[in-house]
């Protein structure tokens, strides 16, 4: 008994004695280079990716910038989704009329109001009386009724239903002024530069004014941020108030059109026919805005045109998806020795169809980084390059956090590990 008495003391001394000089080791490690130790700051400026920046790229050398489509209309752009590359520009920064293609701004600040839980699909709004008065194309609501969210984005959606876009801005906001304030806010945000809002249903009013190019802008952030609206802008046909009130979408292209998947009619006597078609084939998403064209006929057959355009000269190559791993380094004075980099979002590039070459990606990433790191801190970028030129870029990540080793955390470790010894002795 003395003997093992005796053998636990000695344990116990040599455990503090181990402490006291890995606290020394560790104290002396931490300061020793603090001014030139090189650590990635997770405040560092943002790289762009192609996917994720607000505002679609501009016209490049590879842009149709002339009217070779021979469109019949004011104003045309094709752009790519994901991307937001501007394939195709007919004046595509002349300010016009946007009749009712003016709801894509309300329906995107009616899907920020769901998705940030402002609202839900399945509250009451009631018909206010601005709501009831408006003219044009309208459900006839009434002031004693009420429809669901769910049931109003139908009808603002399938028919452009301008009492119920009221009565959602009055819902959300309060009145149609702040309401249409809100929209005001929400382009300047998105870059739309040639855009004022006077109201939010897209009757003519005096200034009241967008550009193809902003619609491009409004529809792709609809699209990419809220994709749900599309269980929407799909429907050719469907019914309110108990089968009792018809649907039929105002925008053809989603009954004869290969891969349609919205988005917006607009027409009035001073704006003539406005559209923003979007649809989507072998990965590639295209949206075509076609502004102040002279028939319904024309608007459809044009926006036709540019989305075959598209579809047939270019396609979407994908060179991963948001959390792929791209390597893993090490991490100085961690409570980990490594950590995973992985791809912030998702990454690719149009390439033209009768482009050839090989990708190459080039990857700068530091080696190895201090600890603390915070979970999806940026660690570095890749560049995916075709003929010399960047294509594509993305952001590389950590996947997870890893804390700075301290004096508790070593302790911890040494009395675990000294602990667990004695006990397995």
């Amino acid at each position: 008994m003395e003997k093992k008495s005796g053998l636990k003391k000695t344990y116990y001394f040599i455990s503090i004695i181990l402490c006291l000089i890995l606290m020394f080791i560790f104290i002396n490690s931490s300061f020793a280079d603090e001014e030139t130790a090189f650590v990635w700051s997770n405040q560092a400026e943002s790289v762009k990716t192609m996917q994720t920046s607000t505002t679609p790229l501009e016209s490049n050398e590879s842009t149709i910038t002339d009217n070779s489509l021979g469109l019949e209309c004011g104003s045309a752009c094709l752009i790519e989704q994901s991307t937001g590359r501007v394939i195709y520009d007919y004046n595509m920064h002349e300010q016009l009329r946007p009749a009712s293609v003016t709801k894509v701004m309300s329906l995107l600040l009616i899907m920020e109001a769901l998705d940030s839980g402002r609202i839900s699909l399945t509250d009451k709004v009631p018909c206010t009386e601005d709501a009831a008065a408006m003219g044009g194309s309208q459900i006839w609501l009434d002031v004693r009724e009420t429809l669901t969210v769910d049931e109003m984005i139908k009808a603002i959606c399938v028919v452009s239903a301008n009492d119920c876009t009221v009565a959602m801005a009055d819902y959300l906001e309060g009145s149609q002024e702040a309401f249409v304030k809100k929209m005001n806010e929400k382009a300047k945000e998105l870059g739309m530069n040639d855009t004022v809002f006077k109201n939010c249903h897209g009757i003519d009013e005096d200034g009241h004014v967008t550009s193809s190019y902003d619609i491009a802008i409004m529809s792709r952030e609809l699209l990419e941020k809220h994709p749900d609206i599309t269980k929407y802008t799909t429907i050719y046909m469907d019914t309110l108030r108990d089968g009792k009130s018809s649907l039929v979408n105002t925008n053809k292209l989603v009954r004869n059109y290969s891969g349609c998947t919205g988005l917006k009619t607009g027409s009035t006597s001073l704006a003539l026919y406005n559209l923003s078609a979007s649809a989507t084939r072998d990965g590639l998403s295209l949206i075509a805005v076609v502004m102040k064209a002279p028939t319904p006929a024309i608007r459809f057959s044009s926006a036709q045109k540019l989305l075959d355009y598209g579809f047939n000269n270019y396609q979407m190559k994908s060179f991963g998806s948001k959390g792929d791993v791209v390597q893993e380094i090490t991490v100085n004075k961690g409570t980990q020795k490594n950590v995973e980099v992985v791809l912030e979002e998702n990454v690719g590039a149009l390439i033209s169809k009768g482009q050839t070459g090989e990708i190459t990606q080039t990857i700068n990433l530091e080696e190895n980084i201090n600890a603390p790191i915070l979970e999806k801190q940026k660690i570095g970028e890749i560049n995916y390059e075709l003929d010399g030129k960047i294509v594509a870029s993305v952001n590389l990540v950590s996947k997870n956090a890893v804390d700075k080793i301290n004096f508790t955390t070593v302790l911890k470790d040494v009395m675990f590990n000294w602990f667990s010894l004695f006990r397995v002795a």
